[in-house]
């Protein structure tokens, strides 16, 4: 077997940029590009291996680990998992940033390939600058952080070690099931060692997304319970959005006659012309969702994990014959709370399910109660959303000013926050897959650093991001990269002067305002930030502004700018859309005050529908 003398971190990249996948019936590469920021841990080996195949794989400059590990999981989010990024960091502080990113990663069943370097496997430097030492276990360093966050981890202690190792972190990657976050340990000695690897290791290699075809007695029994329903809804998760299945899941509901509820997650696996789409369900969702839900008999689930943000922490279902159906790939999702399981890709399993359905149909007058729920809560919305001459405007109002004058093309990205959920009822997508966030872990700072990586996956459609005062204050050191890049965004600073959504949080379970509205934070000398003086500096077009016809003005005006344009807009703090579900959070059993046992009463009631696990 002919072989090839290479050091270890040579070998990596070489194997990593052998590897292609088919697009749209074009062959293109598996790994997208790599985020890099260098320190003495990977700049000596894998750096200088990045900067030899830059032509075959684009290296970017980081500012963050966090974010940039953020932008390549918005990246493989908007392409579907079926590109990849690299974030690399040195050993330290600059390893366990990303745990917050894989973890991210993780819940959203996103791949992103991680390569932290780490220390010594000779230990004989030990211990080096930036080791955190474990007393008991000499074998762990900080890398092991990132072991609960990933779903594949390898430390190199051995430079012919990668040959097992890199083939399995990418089938985890691209398997259906299983896809997540893989972590390369790579010790800083190794990198640098020589070996002589095959030289069928780097031979090209072309991967596919292997579907997962359901079982015919899981679509048998699952047909069952769904034919005896009177009154079906769909739950659309992210994994319809993965699986490609928008077409097939339209069809399905048209077909069958099933009104069609989203996670926020699967927003957007239908645009608001199709007339079975009701709108997003649970905590965050429309009313029109959470009447139906409540009386639903039978919840087909798809691709979702259901988290307690769609299921109203398992109250929304009241009707006392309720029964779930769940296509899911992943198993550990598909049964939860005794659902009938249907392992399966999202796609083949709709459309293997609706064969043996053939001509099943729900009733009517469900679907035509669905009709008017939606028109109803679809008013309501407009209403709440639309133009106004109040002196500080509601969030509802800055996304319905934008909403109005968006192309249908425009992607809209949010994530953590009041934000969210005021996005997701306004922003009914005019155009499928033009809503994008992070809702699996809800993370404050992905809105900037994923919209980047978003952009950099679609870089002809507008990229419009909507982030709060506190997520910008945490992270915006990705405006500068929008900058360097020329990967133009379109950001809404809306400024309610704190974390306000959790101030309404606080207030609801019966305590005071503290520490999460700016101006009770015991601050000695509270200043107003400059937003837009502050991304200014970064490089940006911007404005500040006061009302929500300058703010339709000014979006115009960004949208006919060639670069990142960041509008700055005071909010309302203390006005939300209406929340039509229960959501379970922590609540004092002994009160301190009346709003305390009020809180624990509504607390009580809600635990009382509570839909029981197993």
């Amino acid at each position: 077997m002919k072989t090839l003398r290479l050091a270890c971190s040579h070998a990596l990249i070489k194997y990593i940029v052998a590897q292609k996948i088919i697009i749209d019936g074009k062959k293109m590469p598996l790994f997208a590009g790599a985020f890099g920021i260098y320190g003495h841990g990977n700049v000596a080996c894998i750096g200088q291996a990045m900067e030899e195949f830059q032509d075959q794989l684009p290296g970017y400059r980081g500012h963050h680990e966090q974010n940039m590990a953020l932008t390549g999981i918005g990246y493989a989010r908007a392409m579907r998992r079926k590109q990849i990024f690299i974030a690399t960091s040195s050993v330290g502080p600059g390893s366990t940033n990303m745990v917050t990113a894989a973890a991210v990663a993780l819940s959203n069943r996103l791949p992103i390939l991680l390569l932290p370097g780490d220390t010594f496997a000779s230990r004989f430097p030990d211990p080096v600058l930036q080791q955190v030492e474990n007393f008991h276990s000499p074998t762990s360093t900080q890398n092991d952080s990132l072991k609960a966050v990933s779903k594949y981890f390898d430390r190199i202690t051995r430079p012919e070690q990668i040959l097992s190792s890199l083939p399995q972190a990418l089938q985890m990657m691209l398997d259906q099931a299983d896809c997540g976050p893989a972590t390369i340990s790579m010790s800083q000695d190794v990198q640098g060692e020589a070996f002589d690897y095959p030289e069928v290791f780097f031979e090209e290699q072309i991967h596919e997304i292997r579907r997962i075809y359901p079982d015919q007695n899981q679509i048998k029994n699952a047909t069952e319970i769904i034919k005896n329903s009177q009154q079906p809804i769909i739950i659309s998760g992210g994994g319809v959005l993965y699986s490609e299945a928008e077409k097939e899941l339209s069809e399905f509901a048209k077909k069958h006659h099933i009104p069609v509820t989203s996670t926020v997650m699967g927003i957007g696996c239908m645009d608001k012309e199709d007339p079975y789409y009701i709108g997003p369900i649970g905590c965050l969702g429309v009313g029109s969702a959470n009447v139906l839900s409540k009386k639903t008999d039978l919840a087909l689930a798809v691709g979702t994990k259901l988290g307690d943000f769609t299921t109203g922490s398992w109250t929304n279902f009241h009707n006392p014959d309720f029964k779930l159906v769940s296509i899911n790939a992943a198993r550990f999702d598909v049964t939860k709370h005794r659902a009938t399981p249907v392992v399966s890709d999202a796609k083949i399993g709709l459309l293997e399910l609706s064969k043996v359905l053939g001509d099943w149909k729900a009733p009517d007058h469900w679907y035509q109660q669905a009709v008017k729920e939606t028109k109803a809560w679809d008013q309501y919305v407009e209403k709440q959303s639309g133009p106004t001459n109040q002196e500080i405007p509601s969030y509802a109002h800055a996304v319905g000013a934008v909403y109005r004058n968006a192309d249908p093309t425009d992607i809209v990205v949010t994530a953590a926050g009041g934000l969210v959920g005021e996005v997701a009822q306004v922003w009914k997508p005019k155009q499928i897959n033009t809503f994008e966030t992070d809702w699996g872990y809800s993370c404050m700072g992905y809105e900037i650093s994923g919209a980047l990586g978003i952009k950099m996956a679609k870089p002809n459609q507008e990229v419009i991001v909507f982030v709060g005062d506190g997520s910008y204050l945490l992270n915006n050191s990705d405006i500068y990269s929008s900058i360097l890049y020329e990967k133009k965004l379109i950001i809404v600073v809306c400024d309610n002067s704190g974390h306000m959504v959790i101030n309404r949080l606080q207030l609801a379970k019966g305590g005071k305002e503290y520490l999460c509205n700016l101006k009770t934070s015991r601050a000695t000398n509270f200043i107003e930030v400059d937003f837009a003086a502050h991304a200014a500096s970064m490089g940006a077009e911007t404005e500040a502004i006061t009302s929500t016809s300058e703010l339709e003005a000014a979006f115009l005006r960004a949208k006919k700018s060639n670069k990142t344009y960041v509008i700055a807009l005071k909010t309302h703090g203390y006005e939300w859309l209406e929340g039509t579900a229960f959501w379970e959070s922590p609540t004092l059993e002994v009160s301190s005050t009346d709003n305390n046992k009020k809180a624990y009463q509504e607390h009580k009631e809600g635990k009382e529908k509570q839909r029981k696990g197993v």
